[in-house]
């Protein structure tokens, strides 16, 4: 069943095979008995298996029981610890991307952001990564309630969404506020959304030398919890 779940889409014998680690023959007598309880098909023009409508009811009643923030909190805390550096997370809320929640680093960050802030839809590494994971149909919309009083063009905004979604992360170095940089990366539900983003901040008394590290460790960290969730890591970025 996890072999069968793990596959991008429907697939053929061979690959479920493969991935779970079996015999083809072994494969398909598994199969067979998941697609008797329902919790797989196979398309009849094909031949290829995937997930039938019983694994599909059970994975969206598990979906339901799961706190995105409460999966994510401690994860993100012990991140905080581990590297030292500040971090905060924030939803889309009705004004726009909302911190929710502050992690300080054992370095204090100097700044007027504080749970409740409400940050640019594009002045923002938090704000350009929500901008970056809409649905296109929803961009225009998000940027005429979100990005009230700052113009920007249409090419701009593709350019960063290209950017981000092949980067899986947004940074921004002194655009914001003086003195800090900062870098987003997005916690991803079922429908790609960002359920969640979590952005480290630095100020300019803190080394460069480990942001890359840093921020690699970020990505597996949301990585990890937009699996947790339910949702699905974009395979290019894998």
């Amino acid at each position: 069943m996890a072999a069968l779940s793990a596959e991008s889409g429907p697939a053929t014998l061979t690959e479920v095979a493969r991935r779970a680690e079996l015999s083809v023959s072994q494969t398909h007598r598994y199969l067979a008995s998941l697609m008797a309880a329902g919790m797989a098909r196979q398309n009849g023009a094909n031949g290829r298996y995937d997930l039938g409508p019983e694994a599909i009811r059970v994975g969206l009643a598990a979906l339901a029981r799961i706190d995105v923030f409460a999966e994510s909190d401690l994860a993100i805390a012990a991140f905080t610890q581990e590297t030292g550096r500040t971090t905060l997370v924030a939803v889309l809320g009705p004004a726009g991307p909302t911190v929710v929640r502050w992690h300080a680093g054992p370095r204090p960050v100097v700044t007027s952001l504080t749970v409740g802030s409400i940050l640019p839809l594009t002045g923002s590494a938090t704000g350009r990564v929500f901008l970056s994971f809409l649905p296109e149909e929803e961009v225009f919309g998000a940027l005429k309630r979100y990005n009230t009083g700052a113009s920007v063009k249409s090419a701009d905004v593709q350019a960063i969404r290209r950017h981000v979604r092949a980067d899986m992360s947004a940074s921004v170095d002194e655009m914001l506020i003086p003195g800090l940089r900062a870098t987003a990366v997005p916690i991803l539900d079922l429908q790609g959304r960002p359920a969640l983003v979590v952005t480290v901040i630095a100020s300019t008394a803190v080394d460069r030398g480990q942001d890359a590290a840093i921020v690699q460790r970020l990505k597996e960290l949301c990585r990890s919890l937009t699996e947790k969730i339910g949702g699905r890591w974009p395979a290019q970025a894998l």
